[in-house]
């Protein structure tokens, strides 16, 4: 794994990984979810290792600050943590994964392949919906987030955004609260605030019926939706969810949905077979 920088239109400089710098053929670019990067999932880094040892790079493409590392104190287990992913800018999403293709193109690499986990894939699907370009040779969305769904069954939520809310209000937007959002992630107030009110991330409403679909059926490559049996973000049918999000595509006939049997949200213990179907789809793609 080495560092890749990259550098967006507004100027910020973007930093993640990449696996394999020596193939210019097949990339896969993952966007990580919230709460997430290279240093502290396992997933992301089981990806890199496993797909770059089968002739495919991956680049893993942190948005905003997410590549900082941030140690905290988890009282509930009385001990330090990890976690990246604190502070991040929605409005911003579209042009941060914009860069990492653009990054990918310069580097020569002939087939280009979009992929994101968990909210990485609500980014990729905006970006995938309304971008102009047809950089993208195949997609691959796999367990996505109803934000407004998740809103009201993760705990603690609503004491955040009340007090994230006053913070914004009392000019200490950019202060992190002193409650874990969603008791899973420290998190700064404007960043709360911007993900409640991220009206570009609500493009997969199939529980809450709030957001928007057409992002989805712009989406013009064809590509997987990927989801694990006991992904409790998605309710309690997991596929179904995700054959839902399918149909709302132009062309549903042309993806294929996948439900890998025991998988959790973040694919707690299975990482490597989440690494296995990413590398099984870019094969049956370009056999």
């Amino acid at each position: 794994m080495d560092i890749i920088k990259a550098v967006t239109k507004r100027g910020l400089e973007l930093r993640g990984a990449i696996y394999n710098n020596e193939q210019k053929d097949t990339v896969l670019i993952l966007m990580t979810g919230i709460c997430s990067n290279v240093f502290q999932n396992d997933l992301l880094d089981s990806t890199g290792k496993l797909l770059s040892k089968n002739g495919v790079s991956v680049i893993i493409g942190h948005a905003h600050d997410s590549f900082s590392c941030f140690a905290y104190t988890d009282c509930s287990i009385g001990k330090q943590r990890h976690t990246g992913v604190f502070n991040d800018d929605f409005n911003m999403v579209y042009e941060d994964v914009e860069t990492w293709v653009l990054k990918a193109k310069d580097m020569g690499f002939k087939n280009i392949i979009l992929a994101g986990h968990s909210l990485g894939s609500n980014k990729i699907i905006h970006y995938l919906g309304n971008t102009p370009d047809d950089f993208i040779n195949y997609f691959i969305v796999s367990c996505p987030v109803d934000i407004m769904h998740w809103w009201k069954v993760m705990p603690n939520i609503d004491t955040c955004f009340n007090m994230a809310k006053k913070w914004v209000d009392d000019g200490r937007g950019d202060d992190i609260l002193p409650f874990l959002f969603g008791e899973f992630s420290p998190m700064t107030a404007n960043t709360v605030l911007g993900f409640y009110n991220a009206e570009n991330l609500k493009n997969c409403p199939v529980l809450s019926k709030k957001g928007e679909t057409q992002s989805l059926y712009n989406i013009k490559p064809n590509g997987t939706f990927l989801i694990g049996s006991k992904d409790s973000v998605t309710g309690k049918r997991p596929k179904a969810f995700m054959e839902q999000l399918n149909k709302w595509t132009k062309h549903p006939e042309r993806n294929q949905v996948i439900e890998v049997k025991n998988a959790s949200h973040i694919f707690y213990g299975m990482h490597d077979i989440y690494a296995e179907t990413i590398l099984n789809c870019i094969k049956n793609h370009f056999e």
